[in-house]
């Protein structure tokens, strides 16, 4: 049986935000789609006060920002992506082209095609995303994208210098100070000085979501990533303070991040709820965490391991941190989740920032039916078909002759009917 401890406000933003975001959404890209550059700048003079000569860095802009950033910072970096890199290729080393012959003749098969050119998003705000700048560039430069971009926002007038040097080092064949909306349209429909790209990448706020939601077909996108989410599954082997420390990491992205303790212990439920309290005393980014955790904080009990496990997959997290005794339980019965951490040695922020996984994931109970971003999200797998003998096509022509002709496709029964015709005919010719 379910209890819930501590219940959120509300889970998802209310309609009436979201119908207004659509709008603006709307004129913002009709705007860009129209007028280009002009309405580009004016956008960004409008949202980030940022009106440079040219929103592209130059290759000696970008060579003075990465130059003027500590050693260990570089050094850090490095590190984060050789992990990125690692994992990635040996993810694209896992998919095969292959080609089978199925039938005498007849060979069915498909390749792994990198997309053309891809765009991608690194947000800023409150925080320098630098650790997306690996997620995207890197793993798409991974795919063989041959031309990715790049656009990440000013903070407070300012270029972000870490995030610069973090598209730099992960390939990023342009890069752009631009952020929000704005950057979007431009990258997806193409402006004077933007080339349009064939693809869209990369988390952001929900301006940003909603701007890949509707160029979404003049463009690929990754998925819709909304707010962060974090569900923690703890049993009696943990403790409240390392449980608190989990959860309120992920609050701190913003005030509508959820944060989930799911439990089959009572006590440590009611010490998490207390040892949350006592950590926002503290905690750096209280202010965006408490508001977090006051309006979209959850803990919910249940009995049996069991119920943990479909409580789980009901709410299908973006990010799963399982400290129980037998933590690989939910990797052998889970099936929504967007990444699984597994044990009190792991933590979500390892794979947001440095540990090998991809932190581009699904939200919004989008784990139902999509993983997160990977390297095989930039390859497209197309098929292709050979029948190499008149023999083998006559007989596939026999029968592609009668299910067209079960479905009135006269045109369709006439393209298999003539190869009947010839090739049948000349293999008996041929005997």
């Amino acid at each position: 049986m379910k209890h819930i401890i501590k219940e959120a406000v509300a889970l998802f933003e209310a309609e009436t935000n979201d119908k207004k975001v659509r709008e603006t959404v709307e004129n913002i890209i009709e705007d860009v789609k129209t007028k280009g550059d002009e309405a580009v700048r004016a956008l960004s003079e409008k949202f980030d006060k940022w009106s440079p000569a040219s929103f592209k860095l130059s290759e000696d802009q970008i060579n003075t920002i990465v130059n003027s950033l500590p050693e260990q910072v570089i050094k850090d970096i490095k590190f984060a992506q050789t992990q990125i890199r690692n994992f990635a290729l040996q993810q694209k080393a896992a998919l095969k082209d292959i080609e089978v012959e199925t039938l005498p003749g007849v060979f069915l098969g498909h390749k792994n095609i990198p997309v053309n050119s891809v765009g991608c998003y690194v947000p800023g705000g409150r925080y320098p995303m630098v650790a997306s700048a690996h997620m995207s560039v890197l793993t798409a430069k991974t795919a063989g994208v041959k031309r990715v971009i790049a656009c990440t926002p000013p903070i407070k007038g300012e270029i972000p210098a870490a995030t610069v040097a973090a598209m730099y080092l992960g390939g990023a064949d342009e890069i752009y100070i631009l952020g929000g909306v704005q950057a979007i349209t431009a990258m997806a429909l193409g402006t004077e000085t933007i080339e349009g790209v064939d693809m869209i990448v990369g988390p952001g706020n929900a301006y940003v979501a909603e701007a890949k939601r509707q160029l979404f077909g003049k463009v690929g996108i990754d998925l819709l990533a909304g707010p962060t989410e974090t569900l923690v599954i703890a049993d009696k082997t943990s403790d409240a303070e390392i449980c608190a420390t989990d959860l309120l990491g992920q609050a701190e992205h913003g005030p509508t991040s959820l944060a989930i303790l799911l439990t089959d212990c009572k006590e440590l439920a009611y010490e998490t709820l207390k040892e949350i309290d006592r950590q926002l005393e503290t905690l750096p980014t209280a202010d965006v965490a408490r508001v977090s955790w006051k309006d979209y904080g959850q803990i919910i009990l249940v009995d049996t391991l069991d119920e943990m496990v479909k409580e789980a997959d009901r709410i299908a997290s973006e990010h799963v941190q399982v400290m129980t005794e037998n933590p690989r339980y939910f990797l052998e019965h889970m099936t929504n989740y967007g990444a699984l951490f597994l044990g009190k040695y792991t933590n979500v922020a390892y794979g947001d920032k440095v540990i090998g996984t991809n932190h581009t994931l699904p939200t919004r109970h989008g784990a139902k039916f999509t993983g997160g971003l990977w390297v095989g999200k930039f390859l497209k797998t197309c098929t292709y078909q050979e029948v190499k003998t008149p023999d083998a096509s006559a007989m596939i022509g026999e029968y592609c002759s009668r299910l067209c002709a079960l479905e009135n496709f006269a045109g369709h029964k006439e393209q298999a009917d003539i190869r009947v015709r010839r090739y049948k005919s000349l293999t008996e010719v041929t005997q």
